[in-house]
């Protein structure tokens, strides 16, 4: 796929989130730079941010195949991963697939379950695989996930392992939006748009899971020169080093900044 027509899908996806989200331009383009660039995304942001409504609307804007998990106190690794279950008729086991294998998840609220439960995901995030009973289990190619969470501070929330978050290209912060944006949220909602029914805004499918894996090679061949890579380089190596910083970036972690500021290229148009 060329770079402008992988341009153009990006944008096409940012103005169909514009049909479901008022302002956030930074956030979704973000959001579109982890989707495209095959990172995963982690949104924070206080109750009633529209957290889960612009992971759902970019679930949905990308034409994939869609699961959620809702992450709670007593979650266990089997209601996400899936189960064999003991089939009397045939004598055989046969194994019922949670809701990890899709394309895109959502998990949300991922810190209201405990770390046993989020290690859960740690496998398929950097795999694209889940083991179960020693059987391992293809995922999609084009495995993405979204999470959700409150900030650490709020009641009933469990900090996420730090081979979790390492596992996240990108961390995204979501704050109140401005004044005038929240005025033109309650005017949406009085002229019909209903929050829990995204089909109400019109918002409509741009790519699928074919179109999604070329954009992912299109990222990929964008051009960075030796002077960015080791720049990447030296901004990994000095969080190692501040004393402001309690565990540095790991070599994936240079990797994933290397391949968001490829997606951002795509986003802005740009082969290099």
């Amino acid at each position: 796929m060329e770079i402008h027509k992988a341009n153009e899908i990006a944008t096409s996806l940012r103005n169909e989130l514009g049909k479901v989200i008022v302002g956030q331009q930074q956030i979704i383009e973000q959001m579109i730079i982890a989707l495209l660039a095959g990172g995963h995304a982690l949104l924070e942001g206080v109750p009633g941010t529209a957290k889960t409504l612009m992971a759902r609307a970019l679930t949905i804007a990308s034409g994939t195949k869609f699961g959620r998990i809702q992450f709670t106190p007593d979650l266990m690794p089997s209601d996400i991963l899936g189960v064999n279950i003991y089939n009397t008729s045939t004598g055989e086991f046969i194994f019922r697939p949670g809701p990890i294998f899709a394309d895109v998840i959502l998990a949300d609220e991922i810190n209201r379950t405990p770390a046993k439960t989020q290690a859960a995901l740690l496998e398929a995030m950097q795999e694209h695989q889940a083991t179960i009973d020693g059987v391992e289990h293809p995922i999609s190619d084009v495995f993405t996930v979204f999470a959700t969470q409150n900030p650490v501070e709020f009641e009933g929330t469990y900090p996420l392992p730090e081979a979790q978050i390492d596992r996240f290209m990108l961390k995204i912060k979501i704050d109140y939006p401005q004044e005038s944006l929240e005025a033109e949220i309650l005017d949406r909602i009085h002229d019909g748009f209903v929050p829990t029914d995204i089909s109400s805004s019109g918002l409509q499918p741009v790519l699928d899971s074919k179109t999604l894996a070329e954009l992912r090679l299109a990222v990929k061949s964008v051009r960075i020169e030796t002077m960015v890579r080791r720049y990447i380089t030296q901004i990994i190596r000095a969080s190692r080093t501040m004393r402001q910083v309690s565990l540095g970036a790991s070599p994936r972690a240079a990797v994933m900044l290397m391949h968001a500021a490829q997606g951002n290229a795509v986003v802005a148009g740009r082969d290099f």
